[in-house]
């Protein structure tokens, strides 16, 4: 097949024009197209009132040579790249009868699913530890601490069947190199699953928390029929070293596992592990991430500023943005994980702290959107010795977080009450004391405050609050309306990506402990749904190298 890229149509086209576009790109008579399937569908919206949708498409030709042959010049048109996914190997029936201990994973959200998953199909037999809960009952818990300010720190936004990506956007685009096309492996195993045929080509997929939870289901489903095995509740509690490489798990229950190969997928905020993998000197580092606040707009207002006239097309849905500012004191303040018609969701697994995220369900529907406006930090900002120089120590950052998530809670009065400012009182650094037009989505609720500390303990560092109020303004540049006085900030953000690296080599396995395969958002190598579950396929594969002796690429 050929692959034609940058087919460019009006946004509201008929749809015989495409089949038009794409043979009189080609120069071919109509009869000489057979078929086409789109790949890809985006849109480019700069000019407000002359949108167009851009095209990828995957053509079949009765003759292809001669029109290759013709075009060979052209960067646009090429032949189309097998994206099929391809196991390295598959298990004999026998592989486990000397007993041999089946490889583990350890954490279910996307890279702990998508190393399951692949083990499974390869004939591996994974057994999955995951400490929270199945993910209908997790649902349970967490509207729990939405709706009644009670926590169960077990079961969670953070922990449980699915992972952190389950209340989310659920966004499935990443900016990761994919030569593999592992991303496509991705969106054809949720479609399987029962995710919309539309992942598949549209330029900014997502599914939203509700669709997911059944997805999950079926996978998890699809995991055990291939003699995969998945144990809910079961919180690693430590970790068997021996003579350099694992040898076992032990779990809160007291039940010990021999384990000689063990996918670490453990999330950005499984912290009580991090700390005993640190003690138990398995190699890590301190790495930057971000901090900041949830900032929420009507939708109906990013509407008109991203698509103008075109606002509400059914093909453009909810719009989104991403923004960037370089603040005079050397901050980086950009926007994260952007949830058009979403709400700001109680992100928190620990007791008497807050955290923010965002969520958004499939229809993108509710009144307003909200973005994470963060600010970039590093390791000698969050370190704890007080010293100006030499290593931070990698647990530095979960002490940073933690005390700024216990002065959220501070500030918001308790219940998980989370403490908010409009944006103008958050400028002009005054606290505010009644909401505009703006009504904030978190719950259990919000209680207006002053961020900035001039009236009172300061919500986040003073370096970055005072990026934030720089960049602000430089946001209403970009997006007219962005700076509405009474846009409301919520904090506080600040699990944007794991604070430590559990480092490993090009083997995927961990520096200083063979058989230990660091993995996904948790261990510092993926950042978002998509990119953690091609994560998780890779550390599969280095698994099954190793088990079965095959030759590494």
């Amino acid at each position: 097949m050929l692959r034609i890229t940058e087919l460019r149509l009006p946004l509201d086209h008929p749809e015989p024009a495409l089949r038009a576009a794409i043979v009189a790109r080609l120069g071919i008579p109509d009869d000489q197209l057979t078929g086409f399937t789109v790949f890809k569908r985006g849109y480019d919206a700069r000019k407000k009132t002359a949108i167009v949708l851009s095209y990828t498409v995957d053509c079949e030709l009765v003759d292809e040579a001669p029109v290759r042959a013709r075009l060979a010049a052209d960067s646009h048109v090429r032949p189309s790249p097998d994206t099929r996914y391809r196991h390295l190997a598959h298990a004999p029936a026998d592989f486990f009868a000397a007993g041999r201990p089946r490889p583990v994973v350890v954490g279910f959200g996307p890279c702990g699913l998508f190393a399951a998953l692949v083990l499974a199909q390869m004939g591996l037999h994974p057994l999955v530890l995951e400490r929270g809960r199945a993910v209908r009952q997790r649902t349970k818990d967490t509207w729990g601490l939405w709706r009644q300010g009670v926590l169960d720190a077990e079961s969670n936004v953070q922990f449980g069947e699915g992972g952190a990506g389950t209340f989310s956007d659920g966004k499935l685009w990443s900016q990761i190199s994919d030569p593999r096309h592992l991303t496509r492996k991705v969106l054809t195993e949720f479609v399987q699953a029962g995710a919309p045929d539309e992942i598949l080509y549209v330029s900014k997929p997502h599914i939203g928390t509700f669709r997911l939870v059944s997805m999950i289901e079926k996978m998890r489903a699809q995991i055990e029929s291939l003699g995969g095995e998945i144990r809910f509740e079961a919180r690693v509690t430590d970790l068997h070293i021996e003579d350099g490489a694992v040898r076992g798990l032990a779990l809160a229950s007291g039940e010990l596992i021999d384990a000689q190969h063990v996918v670490l997928a453990l999330g950005h905020s499984a912290r009580d592990t991090f700390t005993m993998l640190h003690g138990r000197g398995v190699y890590m580092e301190a790495k930057p991430f971000s901090i900041g606040v949830r900032i929420e707009h009507p939708q109906g207002l990013i509407d008109r500023a991203r698509f103008g006239p075109s606002a509400g097309h059914p093909l453009l849905g909810a719009a989104d943005y991403k923004l960037v500012h370089h603040a005079k004191n050397g901050r980086s303040v950009y926007s994260f994980c952007m949830c058009p018609g979403g709400t700001v969701v109680a992100a928190t697994s620990e007791a008497e702290r807050v955290v923010t995220n965002g969520m958004s369900q499939y229809s993108r529907n509710e009144r307003n959107a909200n973005a994470g406006i963060v600010v970039g930090i590093n390791p000698q900002d969050y370190r704890q010795d007080g010293l100006s120089e030499g290593p931070v120590s990698p647990l530095d950052g979960m002490a940073f977080q933690r005390f700024w998530e216990s002065r959220a809670f501070e500030l918001g009065g308790g219940g998980y009450r989370a403490p908010g400012q409009l944006l103008a009182d958050f400028v002009k650094r005054q606290p505010s004391v009644a909401l505009g037009n703006v009504e904030p989505s978190y719950k259990p609720g919000v209680t207006l405050t002053d961020l900035t500390g001039r009236a009172g303990p300061p919500a986040l560092p003073a370096y970055v609050t005072a990026a934030m109020r720089e960049a602000l303004p430089a946001f209403e540049r970009q997006i007219p309306g962005f700076a509405m006085p009474d846009a409301v900030l919520t904090g506080v953000e600040t699990r944007t990506s794991s604070p430590l690296r559990i480092t490993r080599g090009r083997d995927y396995q961990s520096l200083n402990v063979r058989g230990l395969y660091p993995a996904g958002e948790g261990a510092g190598y993926a950042g978002g749904i998509m990119s953690a579950g091609v994560d998780g396929i890779e550390a599969a594969e280095a698994v099954a190298t190793q088990m079965l002796g095959l030759v590494p690429a």
